[in-house]
């Protein structure tokens, strides 16, 4: 395989790039609390632009962010292991929701089938439950 090159008007053009996304979106592994909470609003912000949805043009950016966010949640925040489909139903009890009470994520059936383990929370939903809930969209991604 052959190594990629960088000429230094590619470098200095990368490196610019990377500095303006960078203001908007931090692109490191979180290292403290304040870098964690600008990064968790700008998940969010991306979930809230349509980047759940896996066509979205964004939504590669989301799942990296999403991995530095998960990285520092079980670092700092050590969850107790759970299944996303248990979190979902200690989420619904904690606040009093139904099945029903979930058309974000699908009919009821489909919640049924995510409860009971025949069907896995997809990115979309995975938005729509953090929003909802207003927890991290990590705590839906098997420790």
């Amino acid at each position: 395989m052959e190594a990629l090159k960088f000429s230094r008007n590619d470098i200095d053009e990368l490196a610019g790039h990377f500095e303006a996304i960078s203001q908007k979106v931090p692109l490191h592994p979180i290292m403290t609390n304040r870098d964690y909470d600008f990064a968790v609003r700008a998940l969010n912000a991306l979930l809230d632009a349509g980047a759940a949805d896996e066509g979205h043009k964004l939504a590669p950016l989301a799942d990296a962010l999403g991995e530095f966010v998960g990285d520092y949640d079980e670092a700092h925040y050590r969850l107790p292991d759970a299944a996303p489909a248990d979190v979902l139903k200690y989420l619904m009890m904690e606040n009093d929701v139904k099945q029903s009470d979930l058309p974000e994520i699908g009919s009821q059936g489909v919640v049924s089938e995510i409860l009971n383990g025949k069907r896995e929370l997809n990115t979309r939903q995975i938005a729509a439950l953090s929003k909802r809930f207003n927890v991290s969209p990590a705590v839906f991604f098997p420790a």
